[in-house]
């Protein structure tokens, strides 16, 4: 099928993502993971797909710790404070197992995005969305746009300070945590594993400098803030409404697949660590193994130079399909739209598509931003009124062009 009268609307369906997004975060509550905000998105989104000839749109609900994935920081700074003051006062070996306990914990939660410290921390209810729109006769293929209708929770230093201070003041609390694991091999080296007040050494000496770490640890304490939940227009009613978009100028062309059904997973609380995705992949692991599915996966649909086709995921340990991926870059590159090959990089954290693709999906991670944070970034500047018309339409260019290729013929 030839979409290009769709594409040609790509100006229409920005400026209707906008006044949609500008909607939800005006008129609604606000949407951190697991809150009747949140909820209260996906069955406004629910009912706007079905007005646009989604046969279902189905509102599942899924148990979850939102406070956990970022909480794990007050686990892990404790013990690294901890680590510290055993070094001087009862020993170095100790202070090692403190530290090291309090670097698992942050290897877990944020660099696996293991459910390790789920239970410290209280149960929500998160809900995700799966609409589906059938095609007129036999389905052959299936494509889903996926997008998280939750919002942060802000990051005070990435506001004050920007994407170089909120990872330069992180980046320097994990060389505070490994300095004092490296003093301490040295102390216990040179001296031996002894118990009490440690013994004057050059050991001893370094730990004190390393006392200047101290305040940027205790900083980190405050590195989110729960008591402000950001509007989240770019991350990510951008990347729901890309998928909804797609439905609504489908419509309005009056254009009906054959054999390609078309679904829009809304997956819920990704910003307490992939929840809703993961809940959403174990839910359907078996469902659409019937013919040849594929996930497009939208994260912060923002700046136009920084649009990027995501090939790694989750801190770059993750492999994407790559097919679909290059099926995406081929498309943009089809409409003339600006289009990098990237990845999640370490200490980049993750996007949905890193869950649907562990759990056997085939899926590609698109987004909108520079990797080294800007300050709208989690913050309170991530607002209806600072979306980015372009980078949205150039977005939606290259979908439904993925669309248009998938559905004649390629990944079969």
């Amino acid at each position: 099928m030839d979409l290009q009268r769709v594409i040609d609307r790509k100006d229409d369906a920005a400026q209707y993502m906008i006044d949609e997004i500008t909607h939800i975060c005006k008129d609604m509550d606000t949407r951190s993971p697991g809150t009747k905000g949140e909820e209260q998105a996906c069955e406004y989104m629910a009912d706007v797909m079905k007005d646009l000839g989604c046969q279902s749109a189905e509102i599942e609900e899924f148990k979850e710790h939102p406070a956990s994935f970022f909480g794990w920081i007050y686990f892990t700074i404790t013990l690294v404070l901890i680590g510290i003051i055993l070094f001087f006062t009862v020993s170095p070996l100790f202070s090692i197992i403190a530290i090291a306990l309090g670097l698992f914990i942050a290897f877990m939660q944020f660099g696996l995005y293991k459910k390790m410290m789920d239970p410290f921390f209280p149960e929500l209810t998160g809900h995700n969305v799966t609409a589906i729109k059938k095609p007129t006769g036999e389905v052959k293929r299936r494509i889903f746009f996926n997008g998280h209708p939750d919002a942060a929770w802000e990051w005070p230093v990435n506001y004050k300070l920007g994407g170089v201070g909120f990872e330069g003041h992180a980046v320097i609390c994990g060389v505070g945590a490994i300095y004092y694991i490296v003093v301490s091999i040295i102390y216990l080296v040179n001296n031996g594993i002894s118990f009490g007040m440690v013994e004057t050494s050059f050991a001893t000496k370094m730990a004190l400098w390393g006392l200047l770490f101290v305040p940027f640890l205790v900083g980190l304490y405050w590195m989110w803030n729960e008591n402000r939940i950001v509007d989240g227009a770019n991350d990510n009613l951008s990347g729901c409404y890309m998928g909804i978009a797609i439905l609504k100028m489908l419509k309005e062309e009056g254009i009906e697949f054959e054999n390609t059904e078309i679904g829009v997973i809304l997956s819920g609380s990704e910003e307490a660590g992939l929840r809703g995705s993961m809940a959403w992949s174990d839910a359907h692991k078996n469902d659409y193994n019937d013919v040849p599915t594929i996930i497009l996966s939208y994260d912060t649909i923002h700046d136009p130079k920084y649009l990027m086709t995501n090939y790694r995921d989750l801190n770059g340990t993750i492999k994407v399909d790559k097919e679909v991926s290059d099926l995406f870059m081929e498309s943009a590159k089809e409409v003339n739209v600006p289009c990098v090959r990237g990845w999640v990089p370490p200490l980049g954290g993750a996007t949905d598509s890193a869950a649907f693709s562990k759990a056997g999906f085939r899926v590609t991670g698109i987004t909108g931003l520079n990797h080294k944070l800007e300050d709208y970034y989690h913050t309170r500047r991530d607002t209806y009124d600072n979306m980015n018309a372009e980078g949205l339409a150039n977005c939606f260019a290259a979908s439904v062009k993925a669309l248009e290729k998938f559905d004649n013929g390629a990944l079969q």
